[in-house]
């Protein structure tokens, strides 16, 4: 892959897979950081095929954001990377535009050269103030702190599994180029479960799951979904912190890997009218010293009362939350219910309308299961929103069988916006500065959804817009 002019670093699958399982166990064990900083710094210093280190963080949508750093500069100022915020949508303002990015050493990820080139290693940042406290608006050092105090203070781990679906489009640049063209092609029509070993959807999620495996996700199964051209990469659960960084990392090799195919990885919730659309299905479950406390052998449904206590919390709170959960206009085509919907605030073991459902489970695997949640999330809001509320939420006395999540975003955002559990977890600012951001978005967007996909959909939303798509206004 490379000339001997440029002999930079690329490691087999096989050792990648190694190297990342083993930097996973570290974060699951809490090896100090400093600890692990140690060893990361000295390995930088001592690999010469390295050239460059991507620093990631994701923005208050959700959006990933990347900055690669030459190696011996980082080497020399890793403890004082800055960078403009105000050019990040709903980061600072222009008069208090500098923000720091710490690094996360334990979030450290050896990649797959074939995908991302080679001489290159990622790890995740921490977004902060010039001051070096943490930054309100990254929901990311939200989330590591709360799961953090949670271990620290009661011996809790939180474990999530995602199960995150898309759809494969011809061309690279679809989502863009719609707002020009109207056409989305699909690679595939086949169904569920079905694909033909050598076609397109078949080798690209082959590919693109043997990246995730070798970035130490753990893959359990990967098929082919029940919408045409759709897919979806199962992998085992882990701590919440680190389960946030593998939806962000999921989506980035999917894109990656379909670029490199010339086609096209797309999350929107629902991008094609007639058919199921992507879901993330969120997978939860909390531990204690290697006990899953969400499993009674007794219990109904063999879940424990903490378990049941959890989902009735989500489901009382479950308007207030909606909008951190489908965060776009498009993702309320989603929760149509003549396809799969899981827009009904209820939970059940066996009615997938539910917006919680109740897997088949044992004493490792008995676990809730939110399914009222798109691809396109901010998955760090989103996760720690569900465990806050599943563990601090008010709880209503009685729930209404009959009630639904909203069918439209303006409707989700209301309560959002004056909830005061969402004020005490996000902060009045935060929560005022999101809701601004989805309605901003909303406001560009046709009010009415229509039976058609309408261009603005993309053109405005959160994951496809860049700087001159969102000025085309």
């Amino acid at each position: 892959m490379t000339s001997p002019m440029r002999d930079f670093l690329e490691i087999p699958y096989d050792q990648l897979e190694e190297l990342n399982l083993e930097a996973k166990e570290k974060r699951l064990s809490r090896v100090p950081a400093d600890v692990i900083q140690e060893e990361r710094l000295r390995y930088l210093s001592n690999e010469k095929q390295i050239k460059a280190v991507t620093v990631c963080f994701s923005d208050l949508e959700g959006r990933l954001h990347m900055l690669d750093y030459d190696k011996k500069f980082l080497l020399k100022s890793a403890d004082n990377l800055t960078f403009d915020g105000s050019s990040i949508r709903g980061f600072s303002r222009q008069s208090e535009s500098d923000l720091r990015l710490a690094i996360d050493w334990p979030a450290f990820y050896w990649l797959p050269a074939d995908i991302f080139g080679p001489g290159k290693v990622l790890v995740f940042g921490e977004v902060q103030e010039r001051d070096g406290t943490p930054y309100p608006a990254d929901l990311r050092s939200r989330l590591k702190q709360y799961v953090n105090d949670l271990y620290t203070q009661q011996g809790l781990t939180c474990n999530i599994a995602n199960e995150i679906e898309g759809f494969l489009l011809k061309g690279r640049s679809a989502e863009q180029r719609f707002v020009d063209t109207g056409v989305l092609e699909l690679v595939s029509t086949s169904g569920y479960y079905h694909s033909l070993p050598g076609d397109p959807l078949r080798l690209f999620i082959d590919t693109a799951a043997e990246a995730q495996r070798a970035m130490g996700f753990a893959n359990e199964k990967d098929h082919p979904e029940v919408a045409p051209s759709q897919f979806e990469m199962n992998y085992s659960y882990t701590e919440a912190s680190i389960a946030a960084d593998q939806v962000q990392l999921y989506k980035l090799i999917c894109r990656q890997v379909a670029h490199r195919m010339d086609m096209t990885a797309c999350f929107l919730p629902k991008p094609v009218t007639g058919v199921n659309g992507n879901g993330m299905h969120t997978n939860m479950s909390l531990f204690r010293d290697g006990t899953n406390l969400f499993h009674d052998a007794n219990g109904p449904e063999e879940l424990s009362e903490l378990a049941w206590d959890f989902l009735r919390r989500i489901l009382s709170n479950a308007l207030d939350i909606c909008l951190a959960l489908n965060p776009s206009v498009n993702a309320y085509r989603r929760l149509d219910p003549h396809f799969e919907a899981p827009n009904q605030i209820k939970a059940s073991p066996i009615d997938r309308g539910s917006m919680i459902r109740i897997p088949l489970g044992n004493s490792r695997s008995a676990r809730i299961e939110v399914r009222s949640i798109s691809p396109d999330v901010n998955p760090y809001l989103a996760i720690y929103l569900l465990l806050r509320t599943g563990l601090e939420g008010p709880k209503a006395d009685k729930l209404d069988p009959e009630a639904v999540l909203p069918d439209n975003i303006y409707d989700a955002a209301q309560p959002f916006r004056i909830s005061p559990f969402v004020a005490e977890a996000l902060s009045p600012a935060v929560q005022s500065r999101y809701a601004a951001l989805k309605l901003e978005s909303a406001d560009r967007c046709p009010r009415l959804l229509g039976n058609f996909i309408k261009p603005a959909e993309f053109q405005f939303h959160h994951e496809v817009t860049n700087q001159y798509l969102w000025n085309r206004f």
